[in-house]
C-alpha cells in the first residue's frame, strides 16, 4: 500500500497472546503498518476504565483505526481484510469460499481454543512443580482429537480450505505452533497436519509474530 494511503492502525494486545499474534500476521500477509501498545498479563492496562471502554470484555487484541474500535481477533482479521485488503485472497470473496473460511475461523474459537488452553497454560505458563503430568495427558488427547481432524480435512488439500493461504490457515496455524510446540506431552503423529504446517512456517508473517519461543 502506497505511503500516503496508510491507514493508522493501532493494536492493543501483547505479543506472547496467541490471538494478538494472528492479527500481527495478517497485518503482515496485508503489507500493513501500525503501532502496537503492550496490554494484558504482566502490561496490565486492560482493565483500566479508558480500555474497558473500548473493550469491555478486558481481552487482547483491540483495534483502534482511526475512530473505529474492534475486538475479537478474528473479526479484525475479517475487518483489515475487507478494508484494506483490496480483494485479498487470503479473504475470499466469492460467497461459498468465504463462508467456508468464516466456518474455520469459527470453529477455531469454538473448538479449538478450549482444548489449546488447558495443556499450553499447564506446560507453559504453570511452574514445573506445579504441574500434574497425567491430567496434563488427558487433556492433550482431548486436543489430539481436534487435531485429527484437521488432519483428515488436510489429507487432499494444501490449506485448510483448498489450495490458497487465507486467514483459516493463521488462526488454525497460530493454535498449531503451540500444540506441535509444547513439550512433555505424548501426540499422535499426523503428517497431513506437519505437511501443511512446514508450509504456514516459511511465510514471513509465521517466522516473525508465531515462530517466536512461547511464553
Amino acid at each position: 500500500m502506497p505511503e500516503d494511503n496508510q491507514p493508522q492502525l493501532t493494536i492493543w494486545g501483547r505479543t506472547n497472546s496467541v490471538n494478538v499474534q494472528k492479527v500481527l500476521w495478517c497485518l503482515r500477509e496485508l503489507d500493513l503498518s501500525y503501532e502496537r501498545i503492550d496490554a494484558g498479563m504482566q502490561f496490565g492496562r486492560n482493565q483500566d476504565p479508558d480500555y474497558l471502554e473500548m473493550n469491555p470484555n478486558a481481552r487482547v487484541p483491540t483495534l483502534v483505526d482511526g475512530d473505529f474500535v474492534l475486538w475479537e481477533s478474528n473479526s479484525i482479521m475479517r475487518y483489515l481484510c475487507l478494508a484494506y485488503g483490496r480483494g485479498t485472497p487470503i479473504y475470499p470473496q466469492a460467497p461459498r469460499q468465504r463462508a467456508a473460511v468464516d466456518r474455520w475461523l469459527d470453529w477455531t474459537l469454538s473448538t479449538v481454543q478450549p482444548v489449546d488452553r488447558p495443556v499450553f497454560w499447564a506446560l507453559v505458563r504453570t511452574p514445573p512443580d506445579q504441574r500434574d503430568m497425567e491430567v496434563i495427558q488427558e487433556k492433550a488427547d482431548a486436543a489430539a482429537e481436534v487435531w485429527r481432524i484437521v488432519d483428515r480435512q488436510l489429507a487432499t488439500c494444501c490449506f485448510i480450505e483448498g489450495e490458497d493461504f487465507t486467514i483459516a490457515d493463521i488462526a488454525l496455524g497460530a493454535f498449531a505452533r503451540r500444540w506441535l510446540g509444547v513439550e512433555g506431552i505424548r501426540r499422535p503423529t499426523l503428517a497431513n497436519l506437519a505437511r501443511w504446517f512446514a508450509r504456514l512456517a516459511e511465510r514471513p508473517g509465521f517466522v516473525q509474530f508465531i515462530a517466536p519461543p512461547m511464553s
